[in-house]
């Protein structure tokens, strides 16, 4: 795999520390190097984004195991987040390389083991990578088609629910936008990092305030850490099969900090700031992410109705959660339907960063050999961002979603 594993001689330290390091790792710079410890914490803190994977995925926790399995099941989950958190950091201070997981992989392995090593990491890396923008850009063509449904009146008021294809076509609207912000200089691309950062923040600190504030009817502290949700009507009875499915609302609203590592190629200080970015992503996301999560469960009282297709959100379960909120307390729910406005954004802005993400993993991967055509991808433009590889994430993303447009109804 091209340098995986082996190292160029040193440059000089004096002249430029990460450009010296980067070097004796094996490669040359060839990205820019631009971001500082608050921008690299952003990308990340951003694609981690509590906003997206906490209201794309509630359906999943509610219908399985309910309040208790996420509110209870999220520090479980964010604990041993950490402590992966923790060691991937470390690991990155000693190996600032875009290649991140899979160059790790290679030196860990030792020699013998190095090259299966590091090609089944980065290929499960990069596959998961594409996937995450799939997800994401598809959840937000989903939630677009929620907010229009419930803004002309929800589905049993007449509202205009949007076929597969309208929603296919959104999806791919927004990864055309997310590409073209993608091709941008990474000082461009730093803004949406931190305005991403700014805007799960703030997204929070509104949502948490105002939800409760608003609702006529809140669940008990009791139901909120104690009920468990069985009636799933997937016929699984296991208490503990639940629990384990109801946890992956948890787990999938903490993935994406390994961003941090993919973008320390343009960070500088990357031995310290790239593991911080880590770090500090994670930490805080934890903490506003059980908040947010709280809040959010707090105005869940009937979870048959929430989970049922009939209700106006098409059983979106948030959504309608915060429409009926500020309905019941203003005789519309015009409300409710701003705050899904500000968790789209949120949305939009997460699935910038995952491009992001991985467009840089793509350059490092094909940089060693271990793409198909890596010729082509292993290029970077005058701007120094690797335009190619980036649309390929988009094209594969689109891809990926067919499969799972071909299915809706």
């Amino acid at each position: 795999m091209g340098t995986v594993g082996g190292e160029l001689p040193l440059a000089d330290p004096a002249a430029d520390a990460d450009r010296a390091r980067l070097q004796q790792l094996g490669y040359k710079q060839e990205l820019k190097r631009g971001l500082s410890v608050v921008s690299n914490f952003a990308f990340s803190f951003a694609i981690i984004s509590v906003l997206t994977g906490v209201t794309t995925t509630y359906n999943t926790g509610l219908r399985y195991g309910g309040p208790a399995s996420m509110t209870l099941g999220w520090l479980v989950v964010a604990l041993f987040n950490g402590c992966v958190a923790l060691s991937m950091a470390e690991i990155c201070s000693a190996y600032p390389t875009s290649g991140g997981l899979y160059y790790w992989s290679a030196k860990l392995a030792g020699k013998e083991w190095a090259p299966l090593a590091s090609w089944v990491t980065g290929w499960f890396n990069i596959v998961g990578q594409w996937a995450c923008t799939a997800s994401v850009d598809f959840s937000l063509a989903q939630l677009i088609q929620v907010i229009i449904l419930l803004g002309t009146g929800g589905a049993n008021g007449g509202g205009y629910l949007a076929s597969k294809y309208v929603v296919l076509a959104i999806y791919t609207a927004i990864l055309v936008v997310h590409g073209l912000i993608n091709s941008l200089p990474i000082h461009w691309l730093s803004w949406f990092g931190q305005l991403g950062a700014f805007w799960n923040v703030a997204g929070v600190f509104v949502l948490v305030i105002l939800v409760p504030s608003v609702a006529k009817q809140r669940a008990s502290a009791e139901f909120i850490f104690t009920h468990m949700n069985t009636d799933n009507g997937m016929g699984i009875h296991s208490k503990a099969y639940i629990l384990a499915v109801g946890l992956l609302m948890s787990q999938y609203s903490s993935i994406g900090y390994d961003t941090s590592a993919h973008m320390t190629e343009e960070t500088k200080k990357a031995d310290w700031n790239g593991p911080m970015g880590i770090v500090y992503s994670v930490a805080l996301s934890s903490v506003f992410g059980w908040i947010y999560l709280l809040a959010l469960t707090s105005v869940v009282t009937d979870i048959p109705y929430l989970l049922d297709t009939g209700n106006d959100a098409g059983g979106y379960a948030i959504a309608q959660a915060l429409y009926s909120t500020f309905h019941r307390r203003y005789g519309t729910g015009a409300g409710g339907i701003a705050c899904l406005v500000i968790i789209a954004v949120a949305v939009f802005l997460c699935g910038t960063a995952c491009v992001t993400s991985n467009s840089r993993m793509g350059y490092a991967f094909s940089r060693d050999g271990a793409m198909p055509f890596s010729h082509v991808w292993y290029k970077v433009n005058k701007q120094e961002v690797p335009f190619n590889v980036v649309w390929l994430s988009v094209s594969v993303a689109f891809v990926m979603a067919l499969t799972v447009s071909m299915h809706m109804r």
